[in-house]
Formats: structure tokens, sequence, C-alpha cells
């Protein structure tokens, strides 16, 4: 398992948060041979990606990419062979800006509301969604599970 990220915007992050919590994430849902794409970007960008992939107007919070679901075999994929490479998950595509904005409105720091974002980004790549009430209760259950241990397992390292 592997978690790469970016940052190509202002904001203040702390990347090996994200790199972290990213990776436990993938390791309490059971992912194992899979790479990840963590990347934060500024408004612009995020609006742009929201217009082009979403039809969306201005900047979001967070967008999800995925690519291989889990299980899938890497070798099966087009440009990979069998040597044991690790399936690409996806893409999370975070904005610091959009997240610090909007973390007072629920009640949270902007480290807080970007680590809820980062779980809910690969929860999404994993196949949870939030259409539907019960989907959105067992989506919400389970991020609301996740970052709270993490946040007990950081605060016994």
């Amino acid at each position: 398992m592997a978690v790469f990220l970016t940052d190509e915007q202002d904001e203040p992050v702390d990347l090996e948060r994200l790199r972290r919590l990213a990776g436990f994430v993938m390791r309490d849902q059971g992912v194992a041979m899979m790479e990840l794409s963590v990347g934060c970007v500024d408004r612009d960008t995020m609006a742009a990606l929201h217009a082009e992939h979403l039809d969306g107007d201005g900047p979001t919070d967070v967008l999800a990419f995925p690519l291989d679901a889990p299980g899938d075999a890497p070798s099966d994929a087009p440009g990979r062979g069998s040597h044991g490479e690790p399936g690409l998950l996806g893409d999370v595509v975070l904005c610091p800006a959009v997240a610090s904005a909007q973390a007072p409105e629920h009640d949270r720091s902007p480290e807080a509301e970007l680590d809820l974002l980062c779980v809910h980004g690969v929860l999404h790549l994993l196949g949870h969604d939030h259409h539907e009430p019960e989907e959105r209760r067992v989506m919400f259950g389970l991020t609301d599970r996740l970052l709270a241990d993490f946040a007990a397992r950081a605060s016994h390292a």
C-alpha cells in the first residue's frame, strides 16, 4: 500500500498527517495492494475540476476519482503486467481553502475538516456513497468511527 501526496496550493497542510490518515483508512478497510493519490489544490484548480467532471459551479471541498476497485487484479489493467504491481485505487483531491472556510460552519478546526474530507474521499474510492438515507447513515457512521480511531491511535503514539 502506498499513499502519494501533492500540494499545489498555499494553505498550511500537514501532509504527513493526511498520508497517515489515508493509509489508516485503507488498512482499516482491508485494502492492501493498492496505491492512492491525495492532492491538495487551490480554489481555481478545484473549481475547474468540479466544472469539468461534475458540471459544478465553483470550488468544492473534495473530489474522488476512482480507478481500480479493491480486489481488481492489477495484471488485468491496461499497461500493467503481472509482476505484483499494486492496483491504483484512485485520486482524492482536497481544497484546503474551502475546508478552512467551511470548518466553522461544522464547528471543526480546519485540520479536522480536512481530515474528515480525506476520509470521505477515500471511502468514495472504496465504493461508499451517500445518496440514499441508509447509504448516508453507513458512510457517515464509518467516517466518524475512522476519525475517532485515528485520533485515539495518534494520542497514544
